[in-house]
This record gives C-alpha cells, sequence and structure tokens, in this order.
C-alpha cells in the first residue's frame, strides 16, 4: 500500500479546513443551487437572540392628573386619539436620507540643508607650514548635511441612501421616548437587499403623517446590504479570510 505524497496530504489538510470552516452552512448552499435566496420570516425582535432593552439615564416620573369636569387629559396632544405611534406594537414609518460627502486633500513638504566649514590657521606656532602635506589650514574639517521628506493624501467619498422603511416600537422609555426597529428586505433576480434601522425617536418629532426623518432619531443604527449571489463573488474565500487574519505579514 503506498503512501500519500506530501501534496495530496496538503490538498487534503486543505479540503479539511474548507469542510470545517463552511460546516453546514456549504451543504446549505449547495443544496440551493440554482434556486433563489429565501426570505426571512417576520419573527417579533425582542424574540431574537442577543436582544437587550434600552436603558438610558430618565429623570423621575411625573404622575398624571386630571383636572375635575374637564375633557382635557395633562399631557395630552390633541383633542381626538392621535393616529401616530405612541405605544408596543405601533408602527412608524422612518424616511431614511443618508447623504455623505467628503473631500480632503493633504500634502506636507519639508527640506533642510546644512553644511559647516572649519580651518586650523594657527595652531601651537605652526603657522609657517601646513600640518599635513598638501592641505589647506583654513580648511580643515569640513561638514554638511541635505535632508527632506515630502507627503500627499487624499479621501473623496460619497454615500447617498434615500428610502422609506416601516419601524416598529419595540419600547416605551419611562420619559416618553420610543425605541423602534424595523427590517425590510427586497429580493431582485437572485439577490436580497436588507435594510435595517433602530433607534429612539421622540414622539414629538413624528409627524402628523406617521412619519419621521432619520436625522432625528437618537443612537440611530442604519445598515444597508445584501445576500445571495452577487454578494458571494465578491466577499473572499474562507480560506483567504483565515489567511489574512493569521499571517503576521
Amino acid at each position: 500500500m503506498s503512501t500519500l505524497s506530501s501534496a495530496a496530504r496538503a490538498a487534503l489538510a486543505l479540503a479539511a479546513l474548507g469542510l470545517t470552516l463552511g460546516g453546514c452552512g456549504s451543504l446549505d448552499r449547495l443544496s440551493n443551487v440554482g434556486k433563489a435566496p429565501n426570505l426571512s420570516s417576520i419573527e417579533d425582535p425582542t424574540a431574537q437572540p442577543g436582544y437587550k432593552p434600552v436603558r438610558m439615564p430618565m429623570p423621575n416620573p411625573q404622575p398624571s392628573s386630571y383636572a375635575a369636569s374637564s375633557l382635557w387629559r395633562t399631557g395630552s396632544r390633541a383633542f381626538f386619539k392621535d393616529q401616530r405611534a405612541q405605544q408596543v406594537g405601533d408602527i412608524v414609518t422612518v424616511k431614511v436620507k443618508v447623504t455623505d460627502k467628503a473631500n480632503l486633500d493633504n500634502e506636507t513638504k519639508r527640506s533642510r540643508t546644512s553644511g559647516d566649514k572649519v580651518g586650523v590657521p594657527n595652531f601651537l606656532g605652526a603657522e609657517s607650514k601646513n600640518l599635513l602635506p598638501g592641505s589647506d589650514p583654513s580648511a580643515l574639517v569640513g561638514t554638511s548635511s541635505s535632508m527632506s521628506s515630502e507627503g500627499t493624501g487624499s479621501i473623496a467619498r460619497k454615500e447617498e441612501l434615500v428610502t422609506n422603511v416601516a419601524g416598529v416600537v419595540t419600547q416605551v422609555l419611562p420619559n416618553g421616548n420610543l425605541v423602534v426597529e424595523g427590517k425590510q428586505e427586497i429580493r431582485v433576480n437572485f439577490e436580497v437587499r436588507e435594510l435595517i434601522v433602530a433607534g429612539i425617536i421622540r414622539p414629538e418629532d413624528i409627524e402628523a403623517d406617521n412619519t419621521i426623518d432619520s436625522t432625528k432619531i437618537a443612537e440611530a443604527r442604519i445598515a444597508y446590504g445584501g445576500r445571495g449571489q452577487i454578494t458571494d463573488v465578491q466577499q473572499p474565500r474562507y480560506g483567504q479570510q483565515v489567511m489574512d487574519i493569521i499571517l503576521p505579514f
């Protein structure tokens, strides 16, 4: 029985490493060759692994007071029922508008030149003759140095994202602010585009049509990406990602 060559053993080791890194994910992708990626099911965000309620500094709670024989409640924003989001489970539309543009140029130049010349025309009475044959007493020592450096750098970036996404109120903070989270998935051919928006909003910032600008969201978390065939091609292979992490050079 012949033993495997070193090249064959290396190939088997790489294959085993690929299977270990890929795991069930690779088998699942192989079983879905030629099929469009499935959309995620609608789930309760608060039931997802890793979900944590938002904790923020809160003012002291103020008890509600009612005036006798009055149709108004203290703190009420309208006489009729407000159709805007105000409690857990309500829906609010977030108008996402992210426009980021930056142009930075930096250029640095530095140079320095110096020179020194030292002579010894008179040294212990040896004015009439040179200390060294063929030397000039007025220029026995001379030094010079030169240094220059130059650096340039530039950054040009332009990003723009304009869309709407409906979010769900997941928590009402003690001061009345709302924690919202929304997720949108759009499948185009074999690519799924995902948009995730989360943050804290004030009920006063919600407009009459139950919409709010993303610029008015505190602790905003906005993510836009995708998954599918195009994303797979754009991502490095598992082996390359591992080598990028462990290689020190």
